[in-house]
């Protein structure tokens, strides 16, 4: 799927919609794809030992079911923009609505731990389609004036859907008196935990009917008239609508559709371009961050911390996950994504280490001496704190600018690919490591955010200020 990638006319540029408010509304409409996205990628974390448990299985099996979603997740994502280019934005958010809702009553009343994988592979699709459709809708249905700001809300939305998952499963693990198996509404309740997503799922699809398809798409299938009506709708009747109209039209004839091809080339296979948005992609999964919203609670557990304190504080990470993402969208245009990248990669070490240093203590009575306890405790949120701002939205900056014009949207389908295969990646090893050495796990993690910091300094160049046409 493509986005206009012509400069709008000043009058557009300088639009600014009589009904502000319904522009938002129709941006935060969109993102309830990415609340979704976040809300389904964490809520695992409130059931992972109750699934241990009930089905009996060792961490291996465990990691599998749940790194499986991440295989539907990169189907979703591969798939999602010719899905939107065919049928339209509005009917793949409703597709993946649908999906979404699918997955959330499959997991929640599963026969078998394989049927519960296969549900969590179509949430997973939900999740790719999503990442993918969100960002694109918003970007094209935006005014050129506030497309920045309604374009941040995909990536606000998504830490937002982390933090209310872990504070649905905290509040219904309560009502369960604390047992992830204890019995809530006829079903235990870490069922109860992933079926509840059901009512985000379907307050988006119904949220997607109320918002308008976007004028890129209704212009390339014909549908002229309608697409006026929609500027008009989010740009107001100052702007010169045939000559937005034909700006898109100019836009998308004058577009290079990039191919596969066009990323081959150089020593080593893909352009050294192209490898070096795979390595950030890599690198910003290859710290662990996914540990921290997959597996946290598990983790809280293995060092002695009561179940019901392991879920409080899966939800104070999550709040901590916002702060950073805040931080990172104020300071990332004002002091540049390199600078940032390497500060989140210096913070990271420090709370890698002293996790790693923390869990290397044996345990006293199940649990981690009081020091070594609070230690961990501190520097998992650090790290969580230190990655948001930084990595967390930088990589995704840097993915979105970086490539030249030509290569952008395959090189950014490569690299989006990869960030995949390396979240899979930790996210299938993570338990089988855990019970290896969990303070040698986290020494991998740390080795991982020191080796960023040279990646950083030696490949990658700073696009803040730079137009998109400088980039290669």
């Amino acid at each position: 799927m493509t986005s206009t990638a012509q400069a709008p006319q000043p009058g557009a540029r300088a639009a600014h919609p009589e009904h502000l408010g319904h522009v938002i509304f129709i941006a935060a409409a969109a993102a309830m794809g990415g609340f979704l996205f976040g809300y389904d990628s964490s809520v695992i974390n409130g059931a992972v030992e109750a699934i241990r448990s009930r089905y009996e299985i060792g961490s291996a099996a465990l990691a599998q079911v749940i790194a499986i979603a991440l295989i539907g997740c990169a189907i979703g994502a591969a798939t999602a923009g010719r899905i939107a280019d065919r049928i339209g934005r509005i009917r793949c958010m409703q597709i993946a609505a649908v999906l979404f809702t699918i997955s959330a009553v499959g997991s929640a009343l599963p026969f078998a731990l394989w049927d519960l994988a296969f549900w969590r592979i179509i949430g997973g699709f939900a999740i790719g389609m999503a990442s993918v459709i969100g960002p694109a809708y918003i970007a094209e249905v935006a005014p050129p004036a506030y497309r920045g700001r309604l374009g941040s809300f995909q990536q606000a939305a998504i830490v937002v859907g982390i933090a209310v998952s872990q504070l649905v499963n905290w509040a219904i693990l309560n009502a369960a008196g604390g047992n992830q198996r204890g019995k809530l509404l006829g079903l235990e309740a870490w069922q109860v935990m992933l079926g509840v997503m059901v009512i985000p799922a379907v307050l988006y699809g119904l949220l997607s009917f109320a918002i308008p398809e976007s004028p890129r798409f209704l212009v390339e299938v014909g549908r002229k008239e309608r697409a006026r009506e929609v500027l008009k709708e989010v740009e107001g009747d100052k702007v010169d609508l045939d000559a937005r109209i034909a700006e898109i039209e100019r836009a998308m004839k004058g577009e290079h559709k990039s191919t596969f091809k066009d990323l081959l080339g150089g020593s080593f296979f893909f352009k050294p371009i192209v490898w070096v948005g795979i390595g950030l992609s890599v690198f910003q999964q290859f710290v662990g961050i996914n540990v921290a919203f997959y597996y946290s609670s598990t983790l809280w557990q293995s060092v002695g911390v009561d179940p019901t304190d392991s879920f409080l504080y899966s939800f104070t990470t999550s709040i901590i996950n916002i702060v950073g993402t805040v931080i990172a969208m104020i300071f990332v245009d004002r002091i540049g994504r390199k600078p940032l990248a390497l500060i989140g990669s210096v913070g990271m070490v420090i709370g890698l280490a002293l996790e790693a240093w923390a869990f290397s203590y044996h345990l006293v009575g199940g649990k981690l001496p009081a020091t070594q306890g609070w230690v961990a405790l501190i520097a998992a949120h650090l790290f969580v704190l230190f990655f948001a701002l930084s990595w967390g939205v930088v990589v995704w900056v840097f993915l979105g600018e970086m490539f030249p014009n030509r290569i952008r949207a395959a090189a950014l389908g490569v690299a989006a690919s990869a960030q995949w295969i390396a979240n899979w990646a930790i996210t299938a090893s993570f338990p089988s490591l855990a019970d290896w050495n969990l303070s040698g796990t986290y020494v991998i993690y740390t080795v991982f955010a020191a080796l960023s910091i040279p990646f950083v300094l030696k490949f990658v160049k700073e696009t803040k200020g730079k137009a998109l046409e400088e980039m290669g």
